[in-house]
């Protein structure tokens, strides 16, 4: 590739936005993609208690995008504010025990609409 200045006094190689070094030199990890940000008020959580195998009961938090909500984070959220285990399905969020009150309770207060 040659530069505009290529070979002249005024010739700089290009550099790194983030350190300033010139782009050979530069270390930086490549940039992360930016993380969806969706409204929450917009989006209708759907919260339901299911009886899995031995009559265990789990509650699932389906209906939100995939897209506009970052689901692995908002089930750490969860998580720690229940102090109760979850998995994720597709794209629905699966926590342990009759929790249907408190996760309703937790994603109103996150801001989601909540259907029950």
């Amino acid at each position: 590739m040659t530069r505009l200045f290529s070979g002249t006094p005024w010739d700089r190689p290009p550099t790194c936005d983030r350190c300033a070094k010139p782009v050979a030199d530069c270390n930086c990890p490549p940039p992360t993609p930016p993380k969806p940000s969706g409204d929450p008020s917009k989006q209708t959580a759907r919260v339901r208690r299911e009886k899995r195998q031995k009559g265990k009961l789990v509650t699932v938090v389906s209906g939100l995008s995939g897209s506009q909500t970052d689901l692995p984070q908002l089930l750490t959220q969860l998580k720690s504010s229940l102090g109760t285990g979850g998995t994720m399905d597709d794209e629905s969020l699966v926590i342990q025990g009759d929790q249907v009150e408190r996760v309703s309770a937790a994603l109103a207060k996150l801001g989601y609409k909540v259907k029950g």
